[in-house]
């Protein structure tokens, strides 16, 4: 399953693992990590402030490590639960919104949708009756496929339903007409979170545990030569992720919006029956269309061409059951998990209750999600954000209009994007409508392909249509954020503003801090590397000079020096390139939301509270947000993966370059985190 809405090169607020989280999971498409109990953490106890001061190791000094000062108590008493790779802030928001969601739907009718989905789900003992039956079916269409035009239609209906394409596809804004919706095609067909899994010596372990668990899914469906099928899958896979692009190289919006009619995807990449692979997603052969990952496109469809089909047969019969697998009988779910612990460190698997909370989420978003805000989203929490992300918006033009590198017709373009972008706080201002899906308490199997079958006929029907600006790519019980680039819009759901991110009774200066500077963080992506290179009404158009951009590499240049010493695990570092728009963001959102902090004081001085000043709250309010204990498996994984620096950089890194943050904590010379004034990053 990998159908889904995108508003591509999206820049979330992601939780540090985001391409893992379908391994973690269990899921068959793009979700959140199900969190674990934090039954071995004391919950944290926030104060009159908003903060969780006895986080806090005062005994280390701010300027020596902030991190350690902000979170160290907590750090040492925390013990990560078997069952989870990372615990950071959003785990925390996560496990309350879950239990939130849980509440809501066992509370639901039986007959209800969600509530029949997910006593499906809980039904273990009419799962284990049923056994492989369902899946056997889904098999035995595989194996039926007559020839490689058959095959290349299955791949394509697999976009919704279980099973691999060696290309995805997803519907968004044109970035070249962004008032419409077109098709976009990607590199697919990894099974491993990402290309350099196959190729490093590092990761081989992570290799040997994956080529166990296909040998161990091959003989569960009755595979008459287990062991040879795995290693042929494995070569595949290999060569697959050969000629797959790097996780840096897919950020760079230049060279993945690459315009094609379907004619010409044909002659460009003729390995595969692209005719019979649209009529498989359930779209007309499109007279335009996006080719994301241009050279993997055509190499994995000369790859597909010069592979047997008893070959890739193999393959997609492994993946069928790899998605289908937490869906089956606990042989399936064990033998799985056993793979995910290779990949996380990870030794205990999710509580199945919130396993189920997790495919509700996932297959019914809205649906749970219009009776979730209801519930847990206070009309005054909305009201108070509205006024936040004004001060917040009014910061960030005011950072613009006296920015150093910034041509006055740049400078003048920036404020016109600003201004035309929307932010979208808790909920969607509409719903979807979910009455033609029928969801039966008996039949998990038959449920997910049903609504996995619904959402895509919701996706598919939106192409060829002008584009909904109003619509979300996120439900809002997610605990997340996103830029959506090529909509000029950024969203905050509601299971977000929650504490440590924001607090009715927090203080202003620590809601500033954290969810505040969460907001900065991504008003920013419209205005960085590679939000230049869309304009005001969300088309791909570079509306910055070359002077403008020499002079912001420079300094990202300086930026990305200092994250290139950040040592994530001995022996693995930040990767700079890949991470640069997501620590520049944090950079930018920390200074644009103490600027607004300033600004709602109304040019009164910030109290004392607790001992602390106004701007000792608003840091210590953003380090608690990335406040995290992660396993290194999942730290190795993120810096080889994910564009998101670990957490404790995501601290630290900003922090350094800010000059008001050395003011609050009289950060000296000497101090292991000081940098001189002159070699600090001056990009916003």
């Amino acid at each position: 399953m990998q159908f889904h809405l995108k508003a591509t090169f999206r820049a979330s607020v992601a939780l540090a693992l985001a391409p893992l989280t379908a391994f973690v999971a269990g899921a068959a498409q793009a979700e959140t990590v199900v969190p674990q109990e934090l039954a071995d953490t004391p919950p944290p106890a926030y104060g009159a402030t908003g903060l969780a001061l006895s986080a806090r190791d005062t005994k280390v000094k701010p300027g020596d490590d902030f991190d350690k000062y902000a979170n160290g108590t907590w750090q040492a008493v925390t013990v990560i639960p078997a069952d989870k790779a990372i615990i950071n802030g959003f785990d925390v928001v996560a496990e309350v919104t879950q239990k939130q969601l849980r509440t809501l739907i066992t509370a639901a009718p039986a007959g209800s949708r969600y509530g029949a989905l997910y006593h499906s789900f809980m039904d273990e003992g009419r799962i284990e009756q049923l056994g492989a039956a369902p899946l056997l079916q889904d098999i035995a269409v595989v194996h039926a496929l007559a020839d490689k035009a058959a095959f290349s239609r299955f791949m394509g209906r697999s976009t919704g339903t279980f099973g691999m394409s060696l290309v995805s596809a997803d519907i968004s804004a044109d970035p070249n007409f962004p008032t419409r919706t077109v098709l976009g095609i990607g590199q697919a067909g990894l099974g491993l979170p990402e290309r350099d899994y196959y190729l490093k010596d590092t990761f081989k372990k992570q290799r040997d545990a994956y080529q166990a668990y296909i040998e161990r899914t091959f003989a569960l469906i009755g595979e008459p030569d287990p062991a040879g099928s795995a290693r042929a899958v494995m070569a595949f896979e290999t060569a697959a992720a050969t000629v797959s692009w790097s996780a840096a190289d897919r950020r760079d919006i230049d060279k993945s919006i690459n315009p094609m009619s379907a004619t010409e995807l044909a002659g460009f990449a003729p390995g595969i029956d692209w005719s019979a692979w649209f009529d498989g997603v359930g779209v007309q052969a499109p007279a335009r269309l996006i080719v994301g990952e241009k050279s993997a496109v055509r190499d994995l469809a000369k790859l597909y061409a010069d592979t047997p089909l008893s070959t890739l047969k193999a393959w997609e019969a492994f993946h069928v059951t790899d998605q289908a697998a937490r869906f089956l009988p606990k042989a399936f779910v064990d033998s799985r998990f056993e793979f995910i612990k290779s990949l996380v460190g990870v030794s205990t698997i999710t509580p199945r209750w919130k396993r189920g909370v997790g495919l509700v989420d996932q297959q019914l978003g809205e649906l749970v999600g219009k009776d979730y805000v209801a519930q847990n989203f206070p009309a005054e929490a909305k009201a108070r954000m509205v006024v936040l992300v004004g001060n917040l918006k009014a910061a960030m033009a005011n950072r613009i209009k006296s920015n150093p590198w910034m041509s006055q017709p740049t400078r003048e373009a920036a404020l016109a994007k600003l201004a035309r972008m929307d932010v979208m706080v808790g909920y969607p201002d509409k719903w979807r409508d979910w009455d033609a899906l029928r969801i039966d308490a008996g039949d998990l199997y038959g449920n997910v392909v049903r609504a996995s079958a619904f959402n895509r006929a919701y996706e598919v029907s939106k192409l060829g249509k002008p584009l909904d600006r109003t619509e979300w790519g996120m439900n809002p019980q997610t605990v997340n954020a996103y830029n959506g680039f090529f909509e000029n819009k950024i969203v905050f759901p509601a299971a977000i503003l929650q504490q440590p991110f924001f607090g009715l009774s927090a203080d202003d200066a620590v809601n500033y801090g954290a969810i505040g500077a969460v907001i900065g963080h991504e008003i920013s992506h419209g205005f960085d590397d590679q939000g230049r290179k869309v304009d005001a009404s969300g088309a791909q158009n570079d509306w910055w000079s070359k002077a403008d951009v020499a002079r912001f590499e420079a300094g990202a240049k300086v930026f990305g020096d200092q994250y290139a010493k950040f040592e994530v695990v001995p022996g693995t570092f930040v990767n700079p390139t890949l991470t640069m728009g997501e620590n520049i963001a944090d950079y930018a959102g920390v200074l644009v939301a103490l600027d607004a902090y300033h600004k709602s004081l109304g040019g009164k001085p910030a109290p004392v509270i607790e001992g602390l000043t106004g701007d000792q709250r608003f840091f210590l309010g953003w380090a608690q947000v990335w406040r995290s204990k992660s396993r290194d498996e999942a730290m190795k994984s993120q810096a080889t993966s994910n564009e998101h620096t670990p957490d404790r950089f995501r601290i630290l890194g900003p922090l350094r370059n800010v000059d008001a943050w050395y003011a609050a904590f009289n950060v000296k010379p000497g101090d292991a985190m000081y940098i001189p004034p002159e070699q600090r990053a001056r990009i916003w």
